[in-house]
């Protein structure tokens, strides 16, 4: 099987254990759970996978991710490889490009996007190759930055494009001037009308060329026969305008697009090319992509970091905005994370770097901005399958216009060839093809320097529909961090409760120990004598000998499976502190109870305002899933105002939540921490990661990630979603009009060729416009 159709047999390399059915089971588990894989199938025997898959929702890379995941490895059969393109000056351009690399040997999948101008290519190592497939791309009329950057050919940029469309309306202004003075049928004045053709359709006529290498009917293709054909009956003036209005189009286009690709050069150009270092005692400045893991580096006031890395020496304040979207600048001291392309504003800092040029936070965020631009959205792919019908149609009815009514009635050949020509005009579906990507890029762009993370249009536009949102409690709605708030003795005295708690605790890395120990330190209690022989109890608590006693810091159900434990005097301090939403352990020995601890983990700043902005925008229900108690979940619930919970959950019960309410006609929107919650994130409609700057694991699980890990952007990226969605519709609906509209009164003779290239040219420059709003939108963003 070759692949392209969405079907590849991927050679694997099993465990040592080649016949371990549970191994297979849960990698082909795992790949079921992707959005985009139709079906999967490992023959043992040849040691193949058979994986049938949209390539537009999950590529090879993540189904390589899920193998190692339980020891399977795929062969390095297949490399990715993403081409800036240069010279792809219209939506039909991205079309033949996909055509013209898809027939190449050894070329898997290939996926053009016109709104981002690049291309990414899956294939075969061993058939093809980066440079064959750069040199097809120069074939078929186009090139590749970098091609450009490595002096292999020259910049194709929109000067000389503007220059001549600037000589062409100069020639058809004089043209039409002098036409009242000597005529219009005169020899000078088609004569300049001639070159006005001649300069103005340089490039269209190129296009025409390298689309017919493809036998592809495209815009290029159509408006060159329609120009031929206005020259052909005399009609220069009108061939002359047509060429110019189409050009000067052309340009305005390119120039729209160019502010919707510069989206992601911007966040490219973030990083520094240079940084000053320290090595064996000197500092000097050296270029980025030499620097090393464990170099030290010296960030002054005001400049941009260049890598990411851990402060090591002094304190500052750095400005984020630029990678996660936080407005208020943060404080960093020895030991914190900073992130390449964040700016240094105070004191100079010297940062251990912890990761390569390629490998950084933002490189990650580029990189998969990247890919989720090259993604086509649901409508998209609508819209493409519908131009392939439309433009053969309409030049189906062309012909029929121009052959019919002279043939069977004897009317006027010239008047209805004229009108035919218009009505290849028409079939140019530049605007319909248009009308989506350029709208999901900018909403992506947009998102992404507002430190939101969207890995493509099918997820834009999956959140627009969702109706009902399900949040993870710990980490996503609170703070996941726990602090002690009571402190109540039974058999001792409070610091006693407290030192002894701290003591069996000090070695211990649970959230709630390190609460305990952090709250002893703050009150200055000294910690009783060194514990030995700690031993956590998975899902109980710890036990550690202090002394010559072993006291145990642990839940309810730790205390209450040991005999002879008098446990009544709690039970109304245990269920006054659930009430109140707080965790509770207890402290104590075999011998009897010193007291209680309760913790409450601090709702986040934010959590509040954005659930009852969701609620303004329809969302409902709104959902919490926890594995906490049910008192702590209640309280928690209330204070929120969410519509429901559930409590006590392990993680495949918050699946099996997820799929009930899937399962109700509702899109549901999973709100998790992107690791613990990866099966729900997975199972939602819509998973979306908080908490991902720097983490790996969330970047990948999410189809959304709030990298600044501010819930406010929650409300942000749903209201843009659906102002992308309504954009698109928009989009669509005005080419679709415009086109009946003018396809109507073409037939009657209401038209002509030069009114026609307003109507196609203005509607690409009016939906590109509308699209290109959304990089500006706000949406009430923090």
């Amino acid at each position: 099987m070759n692949g392209k159709a969405g079907v590849l047999e991927i050679p694997i390399v099993l465990p040592e254990e080649k016949e371990c059915p549970r191994c297979i089971r849960r990698f082909t588990s795992s790949l079921a759970e992707l959005r985009g894989v139709s079906s999967t199938e490992v023959d043992t025997e040849r040691s193949v996978l058979v994986l049938e898959y949209d390539p537009n929702l999950v590529s090879v890379d993540k189904v390589k991710e899920r193998a190692h995941e339980v020891g399977i490895e795929l062969r390095e059969r297949f490399r990715h490889e993403t081409f800036d393109l240069v010279g792809l000056d219209c939506p039909d351009c991205a079309g033949k490009l996909e055509k013209g690399i898809t027939a190449m040997d050894g070329v898997v999948w290939v996926t053009v996007n016109f709104a981002s101008s690049n291309m990414r290519v899956e294939y075969e190592p061993d058939t093809a190759s980066r440079e064959q497939i750069m040199r097809r791309i120069e074939t078929l009329g186009y090139g590749t930055r970098q091609a450009v950057r490595e002096g292999r050919e020259a910049p194709q940029g929109l000067e000389l494009r503007g220059v001549l469309t600037v000589v062409s309306g100069a020639l058809l202004v004089t043209a039409a001037g002098l036409s009242f003075l000597l005529g219009a049928r005169s020899p000078v004045v088609i004569g300049l009308y001639a070159l006005a053709i001649i300069t103005g359709s340089v490039y269209l006529v190129r296009g025409a060329y390298f689309s017919l290498l493809t036998r592809a009917l495209d815009m290029n293709v159509l408006m060159t026969v329609a120009v031929a054909g206005a020259m052909l009956i005399g009609e220069w003036s009108e061939g002359a305008t047509v060429v110019f209005l189409f050009a000067i189009g052309n340009v305005l286009e390119a120039r729209a697009m160019e502010r919707t690709r510069a989206s992601i050069r911007d966040l490219i150009d973030l990083t520094p090319p240079t940084a000053l270092v320290r090595h064996d005692g000197m500092e000097n400045e050296i270029r980025t992509a030499d620097i090393r893991v464990g170099d030290i580096m010296i960030v002054r006031p005001g400049e941009r970091i260049s890598m990411d890395g851990t402060v090591v020496s002094g304190s500052s304040y750095v400005n984020q905005a630029p990678v996660t979207g936080e407005s208020v600048p943060a404080q960093k001291t020895p030991g914190d994370t900073v992130y390449a392309g964040s700016i240094n504003e105070a004191g100079a800092i010297e940062v251990a770097v912890t990761r390569l040029a390629e490998d950084n936070t933002l490189a990650r965020i580029v990189h998969l901005v990247e890919e989720a631009q090259g993604q086509k959205a649901p409508s998209q792919r609508l819209i493409d399958r519908f131009s392939r019908y439309y433009t053969p149609t309409v030049i189906g009815i062309a012909v029929g216009v121009a052959a019919v009514p002279p043939l069977v009635f004897a009317a006027p050949f010239a008047e209805w060839f004229h009108r035919a020509l218009v009505m290849l005009v028409i079939a140019c579906p530049c605007a319909l093809v248009i009308s989506t990507p350029v709208s999901i890029v900018s909403a992506i762009g947009n998102a992404s320097r507002k430190g939101v993370l969207v890995k493509g249009g099918v997820y834009l536009e999956e959140l627009a529909s969702v109706s009902a949102v399900a949040f993870d409690k710990t980490g996503t709605l609170t703070s996941g961090v726990p602090e002690v708030t009571d402190v109540i003795p039974i058999g001792g005295g409070r610091e006693q409760v407290l030192a002894v708690a701290a003591a069996v605790e000090r070695r211990s890395e649970h959230p709630l120990g390190e609460a305990i120990v952090r709250r002893a330190v703050e009150e200055g209690i000294y910690v009783v004598s060194e514990a030995r022989d700690f031993q956590a109890v998975v899902g109980r608590g710890a036990r550690a000998v202090v002394g010559e006693e072993e006291l145990m810091v642990g839940s309810v159900q730790m205390f209450e499976m040991i005999d002879g434990v008098e446990m009544d005097a709690l039970r109304p301090h245990v269920e006054r502190l659930h009430g109140d939403g707080k965790t509770v352990v207890i402290v104590g020995s075999v011998r009897g109870i010193l007291g209680l601890i309760g913790f409450a983990d601090r709702l986040r700043d934010e959590s509040r305002e954005s659930i009852r902005s969701l609620r303004l925008q329809g969302v409902k229900p709104i959902v919490m899933l926890t594995g906490d108690n049910a008192g702590t979940a209640s309280a928690i619930a209330q204070e929120l105002e969410i519509d429901e919970y559930y409590a006590e959950l392990l993680p495949e019960e918050k699946v099996e939540t997820i799929r009930r309410m899937g399962l109700e006609g509702t899109a549901v929107a999973m709100v998790g921490d992107g690791i613990n919650d990866a099966p729900a994130l997975a199972t939602a409609s819509v998973g979306i990661a908080m908490g991902t700057g720097g983490s790996d694991a969330a970047l990948e699980t999410a189809d959304i990630a709030l990298i600044s890990d501010d819930l406010a952007k929650l409300p942000f990226i749903l209201r843009l979603s659906k102002k992308a969605v309504r954009t698109i519709r928009q989009n669509v609906a005005a080419s679709l009009i415009i086109k009946i509209v003018f396809l109507a009164i073409t037939v009657v003779g209401l038209t002509n060729l030069w009114l026609a290239v307003i109507a196609d040219t203005g509607t690409s420059l009016l939906v590109t416009a509308n699209g290109l709003r959304l990089l500006r939108y706000r949406g009430d963003v923090p």
